[in-house]
């Protein structure tokens, strides 16, 4: 690029290469700036001992929670952000998500604008993301304005038999909206795909499908290893420059726009951490609420084993059923959604029981079923988070948890039912992301939002935010898709109103 962008692009995530794909044919100058690299096509891609014993690819990274407690946390730092280890399930938010929600814990609050107006954006994000699916098997299923571009990944004949298990006793399974051709991905190992990165194997990321379509465009360029480390914001409001650091070396840009997309937390502490003296308790945040109403959804693995069921799927996660998203299935609140895991096996089951011999694991994994329970974690402005110095601060406010109980209480039931004897379950904590979002959030009140309908900044109107972060409610399905497309919402409304002149 000669000069300066007209658009830098904080993050290369689902929400950044989404809106740099949405962008790219205005003909702007575009450059994405990425903290980290590419993941290489190395052995340990697909080496369950290094991914989950060894944890080879978790950052070397230290957060730490309200009383001083560090952690590590399960985020990670290169292009295509956390979706280059993301299951590739590409769910549409139901309808009744746009709506308030009254759960078990509380209201989920209504989004400043309904699922129809999102509907069409969901569409183009399912072809950019090339997603495998079926439509008229989930009673909770939203209208489709169009049909999913391809047919969905197929069951194994474990899992098929399964699935048939569950229909008849009335459970609704329907076959997982997923970004994955099949076909690469096992073509390089067999293995899943859950929690295994990505390195062009056939596994639909913001990498592979979003940011590749961006970067055939000329005026559109990546640049790794680059780490942002404070926005400039000029009298006027305006954000003025881009500072980060590469090489050790600190460089400014000073685009005419800037697209913040580096995840849920980090966006947070970026803008928290460019405080100035017209703004000091950070960017954006004439609300109070950047950092506040950190949502992470309840998830628990639920592993239901029979002598008499041998599963020798290799993937697995090819169905769930939302029996118990929109009540309880008798007439009480809201429990959640129900999905399989991918395939667990002994090795990687021993990352979390190290003292168990992985011999004994591989037995009792080949004969189990691997599912995961997920329910809406509600917002709540004392969920939040925080910068200390150099430090992230995590003060999560867990809600909605005796709903998440009641959830993985019902699964156990149906799963005794259809044949499986013993079924154990373990939760999830804070160093395993389960979709962290709504941390700037979006809004029609400067007063109670940082961002505007179209993920525009209030106090900024060359500022946009447009990863996890605008989320206002968490749902109890996997985001991606949904920040997808408002991604591609926002896109066309920055080419309209923004690129116009």
């Amino acid at each position: 690029m000669s000069g300066q962008p007209d658009i830098v692009i904080i993050g290369s995530g689902v929400g950044g290469a989404t809106i740099a794909a949405g962008l790219a044919a205005t003909g702007a100058e575009i450059l994405v700036l990425e903290a980290g690299g590419h993941i290489e096509d190395r052995p340990e891609n697909r080496d369950q001992r290094a991914i989950f014993q060894r944890g080879h690819f978790r950052p070397k990274e230290t957060w730490y929670e309200a009383d001083g407690t560090g952690f590590n946390p399960g985020n990670y730092y290169n292009v295509g952000g956390n979706s280059k280890f993301y299951g590739a399930v590409l769910t549409r938010y139901r309808r009744e998500d746009f709506d308030e929600m009254r759960h078990l814990d509380g209201v989920s609050p209504a989004w400043p604008f309904p699922y129809e107006e999102l509907e069409p954006w969901y569409g183009l994000a399912e072809q950019l993301y090339q997603v495998r699916g079926a439509l008229g098997e989930d009673p909770t299923e939203p209208a489709h304005s169009s049909g999913y571009p391809y047919t969905p990944v197929a069951d194994e004949p474990a899992i098929a038999g399964v699935r048939a298990r569950l229909k008849s006793k009335g459970v609704h399974p329907y076959s997982l909206p997923l970004g994955v051709d099949i076909e690469r991905w096992l073509a390089k190992g067999k293995t899943p795909w859950d929690a295994h990165p990505n390195s062009f194997d056939g596994k639909m990321d913001a990498e592979t499908t979003a940011l590749a379509a961006a970067l055939k465009h000329e005026n559109v360029k990546l640049q790794t290893g680059s780490r942002v480390t404070r926005l400039e914001a000029a009298p006027d409001g305006r954000i003025a420059a881009v500072h980060y650091v590469r090489n050790g070396e600190a460089s400014v840009l000073r685009p005419r726009l800037v697209i913040l997309a580096a995840g849920a937390v980090q966006s947070a502490v970026l803008l928290l951490r460019s405080a100035n003296d017209a703004n000091p308790t950070g960017l954006a945040n004439r609300s109070d609420q950047v950092g506040r109403n950190f949502m992470n959804h309840n998830s628990t693995a639920v592993i239901a084993v029979s002598p008499w069921f041998r599963n020798d799927s290799v993937y697995q996660k090819t169905f769930g059923f939302n029996d118990f998203y929109l009540s309880d299935g008798e007439g009480g609140p809201p429990l959640g959604n129900v999905q399989l895991l991918g395939r667990i096996s002994g090795t990687i089951l021993k990352g979390a029981m190290p003292a168990v011999p992985e011999w004994l694991l591989n037995r009792i994994t080949a004969h189990s079923i691997d599912f995961y329970a997920m329910s809406e974690d509600l917002p709540s402005p004392e969920s939040r988070i925080m910068v200390d110095g150099d430090r992230i601060v995590l003060k999560w406010v867990r809600s909605n948890w005796e709903a998440h109980e009641r959830l993985v209480a019902k699964l156990k039931d149906v799963l005794r039912s259809v044949g499986f004897p013993v079924v154990v379950s373990r939760a999830f904590d804070k160093r395993t992301p389960s979709h962290q979002c709504g941390t700037v959030r979006i809004g029609t009140d400067p007063k109670d939002a940082p961002l505007d309908v179209f993920c525009r900044a209030f106090d900024h109107p060359n500022l946009f935010v447009v990863d996890a972060s605008f989320l206002p409610t968490s749902a109890a399905v996997n985001p991606a898709l949904t920040i997808a497309a408002q991604a591609l919402r926002v896109a066309d409304h920055i080419a309209q109103r923004d690129l116009a002149a």
